[in-house]
């Protein structure tokens, strides 16, 4: 399918030069002089290779048709993660490169969406938040303000998170996956 290059996302699967790449960043770059481009950072998915590619805005790709099924996350083993298909209980083992930074979220049970191309999977989306447990805050500093201060706090998964003064150590919060950013405090 052909989109123009400035619909571009991260995850997206393009056919480029006879080869299929996941795209793993996307920029709009607006130079001081000329026309915009769309800044691609992408992966082959049969090499691993890594490459930047500058298409104009208005220049249309071709977007691969990519399955997007729901897993579940069974466990980890050093860098392979392996997931269940929810209807067909059948397992697949990825590598962490293909989760990414959020791989850290992954919990027993969690249902993900895994895409699919032709049987093998691309790439696998965690939820946009999740709920954690804090289990390190430091405490609150006397004169700061609620609405513009936040104090570093550790998640059960080792993570560091910037959360609000009131918040403290056994304290479940939701954050987001993608940016490690507090949204709230979980509802139980």
């Amino acid at each position: 399918m052909k989109v123009t290059a400035i619909t571009i996302r991260s995850g997206n699967v393009l056919e480029y030069n006879d080869k299929l790449w996941v795209v793993l960043k996307s920029d709009i770059l607006q130079p001081g002089k000329g026309a915009a481009v769309v800044q691609v950072e992408m992966r082959d998915i049969a090499s691993g290779n890594k490459t930047n590619v500058r298409f104009r805005t208005q220049e249309t790709v071709e977007r691969a048709r990519v399955d997007e099924v729901e897993y579940q996350f069974l466990f980890a083993n050093d860098d392979d993660f392996t997931f269940m298909h929810m209807e067909t209980y059948e397992q697949v083992v990825v590598q962490r490169d293909m989760i990414g930074d959020p791989a850290v979220y992954l919990q027993d049970g969690m249902v993900v969406i895994m895409q699919i191309y032709e049987n093998r999977p691309l790439g696998v989306n965690l939820p946009d938040q999740v709920a954690m447990e804090i289990v390190e805050a430091d405490p609150v500093v006397k004169g700061q303000t609620a609405s513009s201060s936040y104090k570093p706090a550790v998640l059960e998964n080792g993570v560091r998170v910037m959360v609000p003064p009131h918040i403290e150590s056994g304290t479940r919060i939701v954050v987001k996956t993608a940016d490690n950013s507090y949204v709230e405090r979980a509802k139980d």
